[in-house]
This record gives structure tokens, C-alpha cells and sequence, in this order.
């Protein structure tokens, strides 16, 4: 299959780059990343390990109840009626 590609400047510097380093065509390059990456954006996710936030004891609440935010920062700032 022939096709005109556009590349931006820092995948063209990358690609030319490794068509140098290689010292392999053009084609052989983009073919070898485009695989990759088609091999890649069509993998299933692996399993993520699972994340456990570990609690803490803090004691008794020193304000009473907290059911009432509004309430409770009116109070701290001395605006409560």
C-alpha cells in the first residue's frame, strides 16, 4: 500500500533519527513503530493492583458535630447568630 503521511516535526526528528541509528529505510521504521503502536493501543489493560488507603485513629472529635459545615464555620469565624 503506498500513502502520503504528514508527520510532526518531533515524530519526523525521532523517525530520522532511528532510520540513522539502524541504518535501515525509511519504510522499515515507520512500519516497525506503527505495529508497535497499533500492538499497544489494542492490548486489554492489564490488572491494576488494587489501592487500600490505611486509616488512622484521630481520636474524638473536638468540635461536637460536623453535620452542619455552614454552621460550624460560622461559628469559628464568631458571624453565628
Amino acid at each position: 500500500m503506498r500513502t502520503t503521511l504528514t508527520l510532526d516535526s518531533d515524530v519526523a526528528t525521532q523517525v530520522e533519527q532511528l532510520r540513522r541509528d539502524r541504518n535501515t529505510p525509511l519504510k522499515a521504521v515507520i512500519n516497525e513503530a506503527l505495529r508497535r503502536g497499533l500492538r499497544e493501543m489494542t492490548a486489554k489493560p492489564g490488572k491494576r493492583k488494587r489501592f487500600r488507603t490505611k486509616t488512622v485513629a484521630l481520636g474524638p472529635c473536638l468540635v461536637g458535630s460536623v453535620d452542619d459545615v455552614g454552621g460550624l464555620l460560622a461559628e469559628e469565624d464568631g458571624t453565628r447568630l
